[in-house]
């Protein structure tokens, strides 16, 4: 690669990357003039950049959310916040309570709050609950505790975190002091205070963050939630739709050694939701035959990790990390709320639920050449506990788990990236059954893949990967003896492209495009009744334009169509289908002062045909979700202040036109028009 192609490269990473739109080749600091290999000095160079990089630069599926775009986006959830990435579809996504996420036709449904397909990680721990019946993912977790969302699509890139990973894996980064602080010792106060007027709702941050040194950081956060009950656009109110959400996070670390090589890091985070009188089934909008219940939730996630990355030494990046999470679920039928109930209610209405993981995983990294290889390896194992308590219809146990994996980039020639990635696990199941009697299932899977990238000149790049992995039996099965010797198979195939390119139209724009197409099959099914196959294939589309004067394009599709093999034999439409769906967004931005965007969400009307026999004859039902277009606008005010850190005022309105719409997997129709804003400041 020539030296003017590496500072293509160079600068369209620093603009991918860079917070405040300037980028600079050869990581140059703000302001100083760049030099490239043959002594040419370009100065100070502004490329254009758009709302959220494109990740062009590797053949996973995958996108990160910023801290920038974490508060731009004034999300009420986690799911809220992720919605905009192609391929995730949500349950119900405004409120935390009674919503889900969904990739790629996985995860949350109508019916469970997950199905194990979706892994959610906080700090590494791994968290949600198993397949509870109706009560939701429990990511009761504000958005204001994090730094980074990563979403990883596919299975391709999950080896590394868990197994039976088909819809995909989401990535949670909390905050630290020293991204608060800019890496400066000092003390800081980050605060976040918004509003919303659709259900009169609210929302405050505050964050704490101290560096006495460069080697040691403390960081506590307190986050506050509130939102009454939210109306469609008929104006209707949404029932089950209010919430409180209190969250708090501290996080500390101690940093060590030759350039402080050595770090010991620990973090503890704490959600909680309280109702009253509401819907055992947390999907939907009434009690139905199941009534109401007082239920209160709690989740907690505990980290600690040692990090040891010596710069010297490019063999070493070590880190020994222990996780621990823990979801309770305290819950009472509400006497008479249920006309069909018996006294006191159905058992598992009354049921309390306790789910805890803890994880061990020890991980290194290492950067080495074999010949004209280079690797980029990783290699690591882990354990896991699980302990759930004994529950109706959801049984109580053990499942400890051992892993090893491996992930390895190799470069192999000029352009071409090849990375295989395997996984072995093995499980142990132990519970009692109804009948007072003890079980013990053991079950083991090999599992891995391989993903290639050919980068061709002028940034264009196109890449492909298989995977294959396994979901080996879970607790919530321990009656069905046939199930828990009976692994899930998924299989994965993937092809697409990618073109990332400063100066295609103007000296300093930038053009991004990523094409992605899957193909997965899901075989040996135990998560859906009467199911015994699922085949699903899709499109998923990043695309965005930039100028350096700020005018910025964004575009995303998921074009996604799927089918199943019944236990009758029938083949119709997958159920758990989204609508294909359209995401454009049109923006300039002014300085570093002033950004205003338009959003548009189209999405088409979806038809699904679900097949019966009847004397041998099969026939179709079909029934449609009508799609819709909804348009939000924002706008974003920083103003250069000398006593004020990145004081920032947001205001949107989403929804402006009051559309009435309930997207393909939702069970409550979406808000209507909202009002939302919110001011941002450090001190």
């Amino acid at each position: 690669m020539s030296s003017k192609s590496v500072l293509r490269v160079s600068v369209a990473m620093c603009a991918a990357l860079s917070f405040h739109g300037a980028a600079y080749a050869q990581d140059a600091e703000e302001g100083e003039e760049t030099e490239v290999a043959d002594g040419e000095y370009l100065g100070t160079i502004d490329i254009g950049e758009s709302t959220r990089a494109i990740q062009t630069g590797t053949a996973t599926a995958t996108t990160r959310i910023n801290r920038e775009e974490i508060e731009d986006r004034q999300a009420n959830t986690i799911a809220e916040l992720i919605d905009t990435v192609p391929g995730v579809t949500l349950i119900n996504g405004a409120t935390p309570i009674g919503s889900g996420i969904n990739i790629r036709g996985f995860g949350a449904n109508g019916t469970y709050g997950t199905d194990q397909k979706v892994l959610i990680l906080i700090d590494g721990a791994t968290t949600g609950s198993e397949e509870l019946y109706r009560i939701g993912t429990q990511l009761f977790t504000d958005p204001l505790l994090y730094k980074s969302v990563d979403v990883i699509r596919g299975t391709v890139g999950s080896f590394e975190y868990g197994s039976g990973v088909i819809g995909g894996v989401v990535r949670l980064e909390t905050n630290d002091a020293y991204d608060v602080l800019g890496g400066q010792p000092g003390v800081g106060l980050s605060q976040v205070l918004g509003g919303f007027t659709n259900g009169d709702g609210w929302s405050t941050s505050t964050t704490v963050a101290a560096m006495p040194s460069e080697n040691v950081e403390f960081l506590a956060n307190y986050s506050y939630r509130e939102g009454g009950t939210q109306s469609d656009g008929n104006g209707d109110p949404i029932e089950n739709s209010e919430f409180e959400l209190p969250s708090f996070l501290v996080k500390g670390g101690v940093h060590f050694g030759q350039d402080n090589e050595h770090t010991i890091e620990a973090s503890f985070s704490q959600s909680e939701t309280s109702e009253r009188d509401k819907p055992y089934d947390s999907f939907g909008t009434s009690g139905g035959a199941f009534g109401n219940v007082d239920r209160d939730t709690t989740s907690k996630t505990f980290v600690a990790g040692y990090y040891f990355n010596p710069i010297a030494n490019d063999l070493i990046d070590l880190s020994l990390v222990y996780s621990f999470s823990d979801q309770d679920i305290e819950q009472e039928y509400v006497e008479g709320s249920s006309p069909f109930a018996p006294p006191g209610g159905f058992a598992v209405v009354s049921a309390d639920h306790s789910y805890e993981t803890s994880k061990v995983t020890l991980k290194n990294g290492a950067l080495f050449s074999t010949g004209g290889v280079r690797h980029a390896l990783r290699i690591g194992a882990e354990y896991i506990h699980k302990d759930r308590l004994d529950a109706s219809s959801a049984p109580g146990g053990t499942d400890d788990r051992l892993a090893a994996f491996l992930v390895d980039e190799l470069n192999l020639f000029r352009g071409f990236t090849l990375t295989p990635a395997i996984r072995y696990e093995t499980s142990s199941v132990e519970g009692i059954l109804d009948d007072g009697s003890a079980v013990s299932y053991d079950n083991d899977a090999f599992m891995g893949g391989v993903s290639a990238r050919y980068e061709l000149p002028f940034g264009l790049a196109v890449f492909g990967s298989w995977a294959h992995t396994e979901s080996l039996p879970i607790l919530d099965d321990l009656e069905n003896e046939t199930y828990m010797t009976q692994p899930e198979q998924g299989e994965t195939w993937e092809v697409g492209a990618s073109f990332d390119r400063v100066g295609v139209f103007t000296a300093n724009d930038r053009v991004a495009l990523k094409v992605n197409y899957y193909d997965t099959e899901l075989t040996d099914n135990t998560s859906y009744s009467g199911v015994l196959e699922v085949y699903l294939e899709g499109f998923e589309i990043e695309a965005s334009y930039a100028t350096a004067s700020g005018f910025y394009l964004d575009f995303n599709g998921n074009i996604v169509d799927g089918e199943r093999l019944r236990t009758s034999g029938v083949i119709d439409d997958w159920t758990n289908l989204p609508n294909n769906t359209y995401r454009l967004a049109a923006g300039k931005r002014f300085g570093r002062t002033f950004d205003i965007r338009w959003e548009a969400y189209v999405s088409e009307d979806l038809t699904t045909r679900t097949g019966s026999i009847t004397d041998g004859v099969t026939t179709y039902e079909s029934s449609t979700v009508e799609g819709t277009n909804v348009h939000n606008l924002r706008a974003s005010f920083t103003p250069d202040l000398d006593f004020i850190d990145n004081l920032t005022l947001r205001v949107s309105v989403e929804n402006i036109f009051d559309k009435f719409y309930t997207d393909g997997l939702a069970t409550r129709p979406a808000p209507g028009r909202t009002f939302k804003g919110s001011i941002s400041l450090q001190i």
